[in-house]
């Protein structure tokens, strides 16, 4: 599971990803994106898909 890291500056967040999470990303990008050949229609589909990764409590 993710983990959040908090910081001082109280400005962003760092978020550590385990191997599990970074391998589930990138399955769910390969769903997503596999029938798109040019990088401009990646990157327009990704704009509007949010991908969820769970917070290790």
């Amino acid at each position: 599971m993710a983990r959040i890291i908090e910081n001082n500056s109280g400005i962003r967040r760092m978020i550590k990803l385990s191997t599990s999470d970074i391998l589930s990303v990138v399955r769910e990008y390969q769903q997503i994106t596999h029938k798109y050949s040019h990088i401009a229609e990646v990157k327009n589909i990704l704009d509007d898909i949010v991908i969820y990764i769970p917070e290790d409590v």
